[in-house]
């Protein structure tokens, strides 16, 4: 697993930050801590605006 950062491209708020397994997993994961199914279930508005996933690799 890895560490995921989910922003909102337009504030670049931070919206969720979380181990997954890949970029689609912490969308889905992301939705479902605010109360949604999965990524594709978020009201049009939030996806709109527009999210932007990175992986924070740790270096030791």
């Amino acid at each position: 697993m890895s560490i995921f950062q989910i922003r909102q491209k337009t504030s670049g708020a931070i919206l969720w930050t979380g181990s997954a397994d890949d970029e689609e997993t912490a969308l889905d994961a992301m939705a479902r801590e605010a109360g949604y199914r999965d990524y594709a279930a978020l009201p049009d508005s939030i996806r709109a605006s527009g999210l932007e996933t990175a992986k924070l690799d740790m270096i030791s």
